[in-house]
């Protein structure tokens, strides 16, 4: 038998055909964010990112410097007062087509306004969990028809969860969603307007929000670390020690002092710049996100998240079988309380209107028999005297 060319037999190229059918088809992207206001204000490449965390936090500029475009418009607060009548956790859809050396990709930034504003945010996080198995849900609906070729995928890939920067640690609120959060999606925290904080305190606060994690069993994403690559393993490394990102997000160009343009916030003592990790770890979010641990995000979520998912559902239902929606959106409940309320209240008003109109009843049924009690007096008073008349009567004609 011959010995094979030195060219083999051509294994060696399937990636090269594999990254032709990814260029060819393009990216699918997703990001969500999700919070309470701030009190200052190798398969398809499918969605991915998905931010969470309080309104007025920068989550919107953030995703804005992310892909260097103005895909979302910044949010208007003036109004935020108005919103407390709403009381509910929304979802808002915007979708935009990136391109970047011929490579697009379908964004989809996915906002949740309304999370945490209120004095009681219970269940507030329902709408942003049943979202993430919504998704799995009509994703797994589709694998199960006959016709399977145009799939709507929106499974979620990562969630970027912004945290105010206090400086001190994390809120009950933020623990709740979390650990829900962690158990299906790929979740990292992320610190929001780091510049507002000192090095000393971040590192500090930081450090507490670690051990939060760790003590409440919160699962995050952790990059995975490739032992025959150590230049890999070195910024997976790297990259774990920077959770949670501290984040600056600007899309306006400023001047440094040394003459330099570059996306950042200016203040009094100088400028703070986006892409500088002197100043934040935006740009070790960024690698995590999109250049060098995307492809493991959607793996993952493919086969640890949406299985699990799936395998949960699988166990308690039929083949086809539809889930059983629950209905238990706060706005809802809440709705349904006033509801309850007010049809009580109905019921205990036309009660005491029949016990009302009941005692009228009783009372003019005394007074008519009070009446026919007199009225029957009266007539036996009138029929003696009539007896009286007529023996009177009978005796005077007897002398006669």
């Amino acid at each position: 038998m011959s010995a094979p060319s030195s060219d083999g037999i051509g294994i060696a190229n399937l990636p090269n055909q594999r990254h032709k059918i990814v260029a060819k088809h393009g990216a699918h992207f997703t990001i969500m964010v999700v919070g309470e206001r701030s009190p200052c204000s190798p398969c398809n490449l499918q969605r991915l990112t998905y931010p969470a965390g309080e309104s007025g936090l920068g989550k919107t500029t953030l995703i804005n410097t992310l892909f260097s475009t103005e895909l979302s418009p910044a949010k208007n607060y003036t109004r935020r007062h108005y919103k407390q009548l709403d009381k509910l956790t929304e979802v808002e859809i915007i979708k935009a087509e990136l391109e970047e050396k011929q490579f697009k990709v379908k964004l989809t930034v996915i906002d949740t306004p309304g999370f945490g504003d209120y004095v009681n945010n219970r269940d507030s996080w329902s709408p942003i969990v049943d979202f993430i198995d919504d998704q799995h849900e009509a994703y797994m609906i589709q694998e199960q028809q006959p016709q399977r070729s145009e799939k709507s995928d929106l499974r979620v890939h990562a969630c970027l969860y912004f945290i105010r920067p206090t400086g001190h640690t994390l809120k009950p609120l933020d623990i709740e969603i979390m650990k829900r959060l962690g158990t299906r999606v790929n979740l990292i925290p992320v610190v929001a307007k780091a510049d507002t904080l000192t090095q000393n305190d971040l590192f500090t606060f930081k450090q507490r929000i670690r051990d939060v994690i760790a003590a409440q069993n919160i699962r995050i994403y952790n990059p995975p670390i490739e032992a025959d690559d150590e230049a890999s393993a070195e910024h997976a490394r790297i990259l774990l020690e920077a959770i949670p990102f501290s984040i600056i997000g600007s899309t306006e160009d400023v001047k440094t002092a040394d003459g330099r343009v570059v996306k950042g916030r200016e203040y009094l003592w100088g400028v703070a710049e986006v892409e500088n990790e002197n100043h934040c770890d935006f740009r070790k979010l960024r690698s995590l996100l999109i250049r060098t641990f995307m492809l493991d995000l959607i793996s993952t979520t493919e086969e640890q998240h949406y299985e699990n998912y799936r395998q949960q559902q699988m166990e308690t239902r039929k083949f086809g079988e539809r889930k059983v929606k629950k209905f238990n959106n706060p706005k809802f409940q809440e709705e349904e309380e006033q509801l309850r309320k007010r049809f009580t209240e109905q019921v205990k008003a036309e009660e005491a209107r029949f016990r009302q109109w009941e005692q009228h009843l009783i009372t003019e049924r005394d007074r008519l028999n009070k009446d026919l009690e007199m009225a029957h007096g009266a007539i036996k008073s009138l029929e003696a005297e009539l007896d009286n008349l007529q023996v009177g009567y009978g005796r005077g004609s007897g002398r006669r």
